[in-house]
């Protein structure tokens, strides 16, 4: 077997796995984890029930993929903290411009995800796989804001009195799904205000400054 063949195969298989998270993803988020079933993600992707289970085994699995999909916003398996716009907001030239950054690479996760994360933590409840997802979720922003944290302490701007834990935990609120989907699909806000009203948030309470 030659190499075009299994780089055929792989890129073949990858973009099969690419297709059926992104259709988990679309159900997931309008239909809830519990009622989408494993057929429908299958029916939604364009391939068989069989190919879903080859490819995760399970269904817990497939959504795992999902959530890591709308997160990244491709299948890259390039980490957070490597992502081109985090660079870019740890680069900023004042703690202003970060947070700018930092609320905008975040609004652009929040309108690919909010909804599918909304989707886990709702039926974390009655999932234990779900629940130590959602865990693993929550861990990890709180880890991406510990390190924009850490690098406002080291610009000397974080508020007076206030840590980096702190501020970690601050921005972990300000900026979480719930709050987005609270305010774009339930209040109505559209995505614009979230983001200037979030980037106003986090300057005032950790910063401590306004924009």
């Amino acid at each position: 077997m030659d190499t075009h063949t299994v780089d055929g195969r792989t890129a073949r298989s990858r973009a099969t796995r690419a297709r059926i998270a992104l259709a988990a993803a679309r159900l997931f988020t309008a239909r809830g984890y519990a009622a989408t079933s494993v057929q429908a993600v299958a029916d939604e992707a364009g391939v068989g029930v069989q190919t879903v289970y080859y490819t995760f085994r399970t269904k817990a699995a497939v959504l795992k993929e999902a959530v890591d999909m709308v997160v990244a916003g491709d299948d890259e398996p390039v980490p957070t903290l490597e992502r081109p716009w985090v660079r870019e907001a740890l680069a900023a030239p004042d703690a202003a411009g970060q947070v700018r950054l930092q609320v905008a690479g975040t609004a652009a996760i929040m309108v690919r995800g909010a909804g599918l994360l909304e989707a886990v933590r709702g039926a974390a409840g009655d999932e234990p796989d779900l629940a130590a997802l959602w865990e693993v979720n929550v861990a990890q922003r709180r880890t991406v804001q510990r390190v924009f944290a850490d690098a406002l302490a080291d610009r000397g701007a974080l508020r007076p009195g206030t840590g980096p834990e702190e501020a970690a935990d601050t921005m972990l609120g300000l900026l979480s799904p719930e709050l987005f989907t609270l305010y774009t699909a339930h209040v109505g806000r559209p995505v614009r205000w979230w983001r200037d009203w979030a980037t106003d948030a986090v300057l005032c309470q950790v910063v401590g400054a306004s924009s």
